[in-house]
């Protein structure tokens, strides 16, 4: 599903102007991404009804929400979004299925409805349970739940994995992912964590001081090395779609197939030969070289050409950007190696990625963060 969502809106507090005039086209997710404090919440809220305080002009389809010339404001009940909160805001007095019960409710959801939600978010153990005794996670599947159940055209989450552990947070990941495409829902997700945007989104808006500033596929939004000082340098990589060629049960690898090259990486048993897979490679866990290397522990040898070269004056590193025909991987190395070793445009190198960052959680990614997603 696809859905255009039109912005021309300004919103002022103290200190702060949210000024954004942009077009959405929604398919899949688009991540709302940037720091703290770069207003990706305040538009979230603008769209779903919640400032009124915003001017200018919101449509959604051939839905009109906003129009400050004639007047018009469509207050949020009658807005078709389903809303998630950082903080759940579930119904303390009502067990689970008094929660689901409630959005099902007010939105006359077919009963053929609530089940698939039931099942899909794995609620059915936990619609006797009082909301006041689940875990963090839960509490968020729940969230999931009722808002889906509320039958929205769009789906608005506002970092509802913020104020959970890593380890919930990887356990919630996968549902996530796995209802936005089931449900085919088109999904505006805000984070300021990159990780979470490698796994979920499919595009992304990047914010800051209150404007978007950049928007596209998030493979290319993580390659551009002029985004970086606000994707971060420690987590700033790329996301490479690879193809499963086979296991090696022997050694516990799976080999993946990259535009004709290959990674291997620990096995990720629940893949079968063919299946595709989205793999997160960090900035700073590639090497580069200028000759194949032999003797090395590292398997993960890509050959390619430099296509892009970005040097910080003011730190010790360069960002360099590797085309290994077809996919670029991101490398992080210090200025005077990037001296040494001539690095320019056109110039032939080989990639080198050590297979033990790739996460065994598996679902593919480089160094300790959350796996990035199985592609449908």
């Amino acid at each position: 599903m696809q859905a255009e969502l039109n912005l021309t809106i300004s919103l002022a507090y103290p200190g702060f102007v949210l000024e954004v005039q942009e077009v959405l086209a929604l398919s899949g997710v688009t991540a709302l991404f940037g720091p703290s404090g770069s207003g990706k919440t305040s538009l979230l809220r603008v769209i779903a009804g919640l400032e009124t305080g915003a001017k200018g002009n919101i449509s959604f389809g051939r839905e009109q929400w906003l129009n400050s010339d004639t007047k018009r404001f469509v207050p949020p009940h009658q807005r078709s979004v389903g809303y998630v909160f950082q903080d759940a805001r579930l119904f303390g007095h009502h067990s689970v299925a008094g929660n689901l019960a409630f959005a099902a409710k007010r939105s006359r959801a077919p009963t053929t409805l609530q089940d698939e939600v039931v099942q899909a978010l794995d609620l059915g153990p936990l619609l006797t349970r009082r909301t006041a005794g689940l875990s963090g996670g839960e509490r968020q599947r729940v969230a999931l739940g009722r808002a889906l159940l509320t039958q929205p055209r769009l789906l608005l989450l506002d970092e509802p994995l913020a104020a959970l552990d890593q380890r919930r947070k990887a356990d919630i990941l996968p549902y996530l992912h796995a209802i936005t495409r089931r449900f085919a829902l088109p999904t505006l997700y805000v984070s300021h964590a990159i990780d979470e945007v490698a796994q979920l989104a499919d595009h992304m808006a990047v914010m800051d001081a209150g404007c978007i500033i950049a928007k596209g596929p998030t493979a290319q939004m993580m390659e551009r090395l002029d985004l970086q000082p606000l994707t971060g340098r420690f987590e700033a990589g790329v996301l490479l779609q690879a193809r499963v060629l086979a296991h090696d049960t022997h050694f516990q690898l799976t080999r993946l197939d990259l535009d004709g090259q290959t990674l291997t990486m620990p096995m990720l048993e629940h893949l079968a030969p063919g299946d595709e897979v989205r793999v997160r490679i960090r900035a700073r866990d590639v090497a580069l070289a200028t000759q194949r290397p032999e003797g090395l522990s590292i398997r993960n040898m890509l050959s390619g050409v430099v296509a892009d070269v970005s040097e910080d004056p003011s730190t010790a590193f360069a960002e360099v950007l590797v085309d290994t025909g077809g996919a670029r991987l991101r490398a992080r190395i210090t200025r005077e190696a990037c001296s040494d070793l001539a690095l320019k445009p056109g110039a032939p190198v080989f990639a080198l990625v050590k297979s033990v960052s790739f996460d065994r959680r598996g679902l593919a990614e480089s160094g300790d963060g959350l796996p990035a997603s199985v592609a449908p």
